[in-house]
């Protein structure tokens, strides 16, 4: 049984590491087929871009055996060696115009040195001396170019009032890689986000974007056939009690659910199921520990981004699209950074709308806690402690211990976040009741300054309707007016008819009553 590992990113090390390697050299054989070929690609980050970088760069490099007993190793392929430049900028930690130029003009001096050529690189002449670069080196064969996490400088500096000269900079040096295109055999590059060509891109628009190509959707991550084949030994192995079934269902809950293409499988983040599996199968939240969404969650709040109705409406194709940093939308991050995914597509007046979702249980809590944490002012720990005791309230049946520990919570949010502002509170109790969703029933709706919600469990339902500044007794009155608990009625469950007032000034729950059915 090979070992597995969610720390090993180049493909020689993993082949000669004796580490299991899922074969998707099937899709890079399609990418290598033409004689010339340049390609885009965007995906989430840690899902695996940089091992293909790593595998595209030993195949241009000759390097056959490498790949014995892998699809690419049998196909009619020349493996001729090409000058490969690999252009690593997941690495670039630069945070000015200044330190940008600096790592450019390292980086090719790198490449000059690795490629035995003289060229003058010339600080404030990036992209003429990246084209010399390209050209000189050309002379030993037509070049490779694989340009890894494109836009780690952008989106490090993303809330950087300086950021677009950054990204100028970065346009101006990309531009080489068009320009000297009779040079190259084949240009990858890949990225976590798409910038629109208008900007980043102008100069650079003669790629092959396969982003969202349905030949390559599960070329990144792991469908649920290849989890079958190549992990089925070891989820034998973790599965308590024989209930392999359930245990299988568990992990795709909480790993699976990718799609990168209306009418793709779904794919598990493979980096998240590598570290499941190094860690004796504990289910845990690999992905989003490795980076929060910091500017993102800044984003939804300052834009006043409404979550709850992304996740219960349909949205056109348009949040695909690319962007630009001065026109940020909350709503194409989320797609882009694999916060969210597509649940299903659906055809409507003669176009495709899209219904979205969270990928999985991981990335869900992970980023509700986070967001919660961000509104309220507390660590996501701190929240998740909360969380967890609301959903013992629900679990006993107690309404009055699970509003004192609604109180509880929001008395330790610091009084400069400011719960008296209408969206905060309403997005902070959404998140909350989609927390309380992972371990129980949960859902909210949010509407004209009303919040009504539902937690349940096997034995007991809760129907809350909060009011602002109103009364407790007009919260219930509306719930009885409005039949909220009808559908509930036949489940065999205790209901409680739950009222309360927040009071916005106080930042506080002021009262409550409740009745049971």
């Amino acid at each position: 049984m090979k070992d597995i590992t969610g720390s090993v990113y180049n493909f020689k090390d993993l082949i000669q590491g004796e580490f299991l390697y899922v074969d998707k050299t099937e899709y890079i054989w399609q990418l290598i087929r033409p004689a010339r070929g340049m390609y885009f690609l965007s995906r989430p980050r840690r899902f695996g871009k940089s091992l293909t970088i790593s595998t595209l760069k030993a195949v241009f490099e000759g390097d056959k055996e490498l790949f014995k007993g892998l699809a690419l190793y049998d196909k009619p392929y020349d493996w001729k060696k090409y000058p490969v430049n690999h252009l690593d900028m997941a690495n670039c930690d630069v945070h000015s115009e200044e330190d940008l130029r600096d790592y450019l003009v390292h980086l090719m001096e790198r490449l000059a040195q690795q490629h035995n050529v003289t060229v003058k690189i010339k600080r404030n002449l990036l992209a003429s001396s990246f084209a010399d670069l390209i050209e000189e080196i050309a002379r030993q064969g037509e070049v490779v170019i694989l340009l890894d996490e494109y836009d780690k400088p952008i989106l490090e500096n993303i809330s950087n009032p300086h950021v677009s000269t950054i990204r100028d900079t970065l346009a101006d040096f990309y531009s080489s890689i068009k320009k000297e295109a009779d040079c190259e055999r084949f240009v990858f590059i890949t990225g976590v986000s798409k910038f629109c060509h208008v900007s980043l891109f102008s100069k650079l628009n003669n790629l092959t974007d396969i982003s969202m190509d349905a030949r390559y959707a599960t070329m990144f991550g792991y469908t649920q056939q290849e989890v079958e084949a190549n992990f089925g030994d070891r989820i034998a192995i973790l599965a308590q009690n024989g209930e392999i079934e359930s245990y299988r269902n568990r992990i795709k809950e909480w790993y699976n659910g990718y799609r990168f293409h209306k009418n793709a499988l779904t794919v598990y983040n493979p980096v998240s199921l590598a570290y499941f599996f190094e860690n004796n199968g504990e289910f845990n939240n690999y992905w989003f520990s490795t980076g929060t969404p910091s500017f993102l969650l800044e984003l939804i709040k300052k834009q006043r981004f409404d979550l709850e109705k992304v996740l219960e409406s349909p949205v056109s194709g348009f949040a695909f699209n690319a962007y630009e940093i001065d026109r940020l939308n909350p709503l194409t991050l989320l797609l882009q950074t694999g916060y969210l995914t597509i649940d299903k597509a659906v055809e409507r007046y003669g176009d495709t709308v899209y219904m979205l979702r969270f990928p999985n249980l991981e990335v869900k809590g992970a980023f509700e806690a986070y967001l919660t944490g961000d509104c309220s002012g507390l660590h996501a720990d701190q929240v998740k402690d909360s969380v967890y005791r609301l959903a013992d309230k629900v679990s006993a049946g107690d309404v009055d211990g699970f509003l004192e520990t609604m109180k509880v919570f929001f008395a330790k949010v610091p009084y400069d976040v400011h719960l008296k502002n209408e969206n905060n509170f309403q997005l902070l109790f959404y998140s909350v009741f989609m927390l309380l969703g992972i371990s129980i029933t949960a859902e909210s709706k949010t509407n004209n300054g009303r919040i009504d919600a539902v937690a349940a469990n096997e034995d007991f339902v809760f129907i809350f309707e909060f009011k602002l500044n109103k009364s407790d007794e007009i919260a219930l009155q509306q719930i009885k007016e409005r039949d909220y608990y009808r559908r509930y009625m036949n489940s065999g469950k205790k209901i409680f008819l739950v009222g309360v007032n927040f009071d916005q000034e106080a930042g506080q729950i002021g009262s409550w009553t409740y009745e049971k059915l």
